[in-house]
């Protein structure tokens, strides 16, 4: 499977000649170039530009993994929150009341402002631009039950850097390692609160061991297939800070029957 095909069915579909974004007010909100989705929770639409980086559905399904055990009234962070698509759907999803995104670039804190804004959400989402390495200095120690990441699979040496800033952002580790993300985690997360990621499976062996190393104990674990007769392509992955070791791998999540047809679960639970 080559890079395009296994990435294709993670793009959810979009077209800036679309109604939503005729609708009268919506114009205002947006930019030139950019076009409107409807992330089909709670009416809630996204501003996106697809000449930037789109979100995917690991974003959505990283959403689903971690708002199935979301308390109400837990304070959640999302590092690297592009266009604050998790926050926004988490929001949905949950009865979560105070919810930040943390994103570096400044056109894209922008645009997920403007998403916030659009959906009327400001009283419960922030969207913070800083950098996750200096997010300990950003936000209180230990002032959050929850932290949300989907962050650069790539390491330098994998794939085709994109020449785009914000694809290559998205997609590579430039800005950001893992290390990281876990060690700006483990000083943000309250103890045993949970991080909550989506990743790679082939860089699985060196997230444990970094999650390790700042005291994130993995709990759940989920590999997602593209069919079921493929190898898998993303990990969601749950851990703890400062829990005890005790590890529960959960069963296999089928994206698609056969290309163009979404499994049960993917089409009841996501929304696709």
């Amino acid at each position: 499977m080559t890079e395009g095909e296994e990435l294709s069915f993670l793009c959810p579909g979009g077209d800036s000649s679309s109604p939503l974004s005729e609708d009268r007010g919506v114009s205002s909100f947006l930019r030139p170039g950019e076009r409107l989705d409807d992330l089909e929770r709670g009416g809630y639409r996204i501003i996106q530009d697809p000449a930037g980086f789109c979100f995917g559905m690991d974003a959505v399904l990283l959403s689903g993994f971690a708002a199935d055990e979301i308390r109400p009234d837990e304070k959640i962070l999302d590092l690297g929150t592009g266009s604050g698509v998790i926050p926004i759907l988490l929001e949905a999803r949950t009865r979560a009341k105070d919810l930040t995104g943390l994103e570096i670039l400044p056109e894209c804190a922008d645009m997920a402002r403007r998403s916030v804004a659009l959906n009327g959400l400001e009283d419960k989402i922030s969207i913070v631009c800083g950098d996750i390495r200096e997010a300990g200095g950003l936000f209180p120690a230990a002032s959050f039950d929850v932290v949300t990441c989907n962050p650069p699979y790539m390491i330098g040496k994998h794939g085709i850097r994109n020449p785009e800033e914000p694809k290559a952002v998205a997609r590579h580790e430039i800005l950001c390692t893992f290390a990281d993300v876990a060690g700006q985690t483990a000083k943000l997360l309250r103890p045993g609160g949970a991080l909550y990621l989506v990743h790679r499976p082939f860089r699985l062996a060196e997230i444990l061991v970094t999650l390790a190393k700042h005291k994130l104990e993995p709990k759940r674990m989920r590999l997602v297939y593209p069919y079921a007769d493929r190898e898998p392509n993303l990990v969601l992955l749950k851990a703890v800070r400062g829990g005890r070791p005790r590890l529960s791998v959960e069963r296999p999540l089928i994206v698609q029957e056969r290309p163009g047809v979404y499994t049960q679960e993917i089409r009841e639970k996501y929304g696709f």
